[in-house]
């Protein structure tokens, strides 16, 4: 897996409005980023340009407008950021993550349930 790299939360809010609806031009990002957080044009236009920057993004001009669209495809960053995550807090062990939220009842029974039919349906698969 290539390095990924580092978005900040906000960054990531604007990233799910472009993997959602890309190509997009920067009216239309600013419009739907605006619906989901209280944030300037400015600030939006800033964080498009540092997503540029780190080659997250890439755009090109149409008209007056930018156009973007993603370098880096959203489950391929949801993966990296996963297993980023993972690795931190549970030395890359998904069991001890598991059994973590199951001991300290995070996760519901139904939650369980859910997740040994997916075990059940992954082993068969495998076969």
């Amino acid at each position: 897996m290539r390095e990924l790299p580092q978005i900040s939360e906000a960054e990531y809010k604007v990233m799910k409005v472009i993997w959602k609806h890309e190509p997009i031009s920067t009216p239309e990002v600013v419009e739907l980023v605006s619906k989901e957080a209280d944030w300037k044009p400015n600030t939006i236009q800033t964080m498009l340009a540092r997503l540029v920057k780190k080659k997250v993004l890439k755009a090109h001009k149409e008209g007056r407008a930018y156009i973007y669209s993603s370098l880096v495809e959203e489950f391929e960053y949801i993966e990296g950021r996963s297993r980023t995550f993972l690795e931190n807090f549970f030395g890359g062990a998904l069991s001890s993550m598991v059994l973590n939220f199951i001991e300290n009842d995070k996760l519901s029974k139904e939650e369980i349930a859910e997740l040994q039919r997916i075990l059940d349906e992954s082993k068969e698969g495998d076969k």
